[in-house]
């Protein structure tokens, strides 16, 4: 299920209010269900609702999501011309024709190099996910 980062504070205290109303007062469920909505009240009148939004998009984005590719280059060389360029950074993430590829220090310690580092489309190609 994918969350959305952009809630609306209003439905999610509304929910939480008629979630609770199944519950016994005093009890762990009524406790916990009014922390949370104080703790959104609170986040919301310190105006730091962006702030959670965004911790909130880093822990419910899957990691594959977070993936990003710098560059795109058409062939190797292309690809070579800017490592030489001095542009590159160690790390980055880079197509080059259809394949992915990262930036990493040549074990000489003189100048970069690439990687072959597949990217989450060509994993997903090569091992589908079980739809059951």
């Amino acid at each position: 299920m994918k969350y959305n980062p952009d809630f609306d504070v209003d439905s999610v205290l509304d929910a939480l209010r008629i979630i609770n109303e199944k519950y016994k007062e005093g009890s762990q469920e009524d406790e916990a269900l009014r922390i949370a909505a104080v703790a959104l009240l609170y986040i919301r009148e310190n105006r730091k609702l962006d702030d959670y939004r965004d911790f909130f998009r880093s822990f419910y984005t899957p990691a594959i999501d977070s993936i990003t590719v710098s560059q795109t280059f058409s062939s190797r060389e292309e690809a070579d011309a800017w490592l030489a360029s001095g542009k590159a950074q160690e790390g980055e993430l880079v197509r080059v024709a259809g394949q992915g590829f990262q930036v990493i220090p040549m074990r000489q310690g003189t100048g970069l190099t690439l990687l072959r580092t597949p990217l989450p489309e060509e994993l997903m190609k090569k091992y589908p996910p079980d739809t059951e």
